[in-house]
Order: C-alpha cells, then sequence, then structure tokens
C-alpha cells in the first residue's frame, strides 16, 4: 500500500522541530504498518482553520491520479481544523480511494471510530476558536 505524509503547523508557538517530529512519528507509523511512502506534503505556519493552503490542495489534486491510498497525519488537526472541510475533502479522497489515517491516534473501523473522529474534530473545531479569542 503506498502512502503519504501531510504535515504542518500553524503558529509563532510552534516551529520547523514540529514538522521534524510529525514527519518522524508518521514515518515510523508507515513502516510499522508495511506503508511504502511515496511522497511528502507540508504547509509551514498556516492554519488548518481554512482549506487555503498549497501543499494541502496540491495533495487533494493529486489523489486523482490515485497513486497513493493512505495520507498519514500526525493528528487529526493537522488534516483540518474545520468540521466542514474535514468532511468535504474526507470525502473526495475516498472517492479517489484514499484514506486519512493519525499515525498517534488510534481510531478503530466501524461505528465507534466514526463516534471518536467526530468528536476529535469537534475538539479541534473547538480549540481554534478559543485561540482566536484568546
Amino acid at each position: 500500500m503506498n502512502g503519504i505524509i501531510y504535515a504542518r503547523y500553524s503558529s509563532d508557538n510552534q516551529r520547523e522541530e514540529s514538522i521534524e517530529g510529525q514527519l518522524r512519528e508518521c514515518k515510523a507509523y508507515a513502516e510499522r504498518n508495511g506503508i511504502t511512502l511515496v511522497g511528502t506534503y507540508i504547509d509551514r505556519a498556516l492554519s488548518a482553520k481554512t482549506d487555503d493552503r498549497p501543499e494541502f490542495q496540491r495533495m487533494i489534486r493529486e489523489s486523482y491520479k490515485r497513486l497513493f491510498e493512505v495520507v498519514i497525519v500526525w493528528k487529526l488537526d493537522r488534516f483540518s481544523r474545520n468540521r466542514f472541510d474535514s468532511a468535504h475533502y474526507k470525502a473526495i479522497l475516498k472517492k479517489n480511494g484514499v484514506k486519512v489515517i493519525s499515525a498517534t491516534e488510534t481510531i478503530s473501523e466501524g461505528s465507534e471510530g466514526i463516534l471518536l473522529e467526530a468528536l476529535l474534530e469537534g475538539l479541534a473545531t473547538s480549540e481554534a476558536g478559543a485561540s482566536t479569542t484568546n
């Protein structure tokens, strides 16, 4: 199975080292699970509250080529902090035969996994909103 890594950091309190940590854990996850990495997409200093991220959009476009079946993220909030965008882009990826997997959050298949993923996305959205009001 082929996969890619999507990594990002969004603010001044995160640095390039946070990208390196994300990549390290995602690569380890791929190795443990027999996933061959065929690419890496990195957005630096860009928020996931919006889908206006160049590498994220390139990843979505390239999913149509069906060169990978898995997007590995460090945590689901790296993919998106907007529940609508998350659902929208996961639906596009699913249509293209691609699944989003968190390297650090264990999410089972089935209804329990769907509920947990929705909860995690809701928390990420809440945290993103809180950070803009503080």
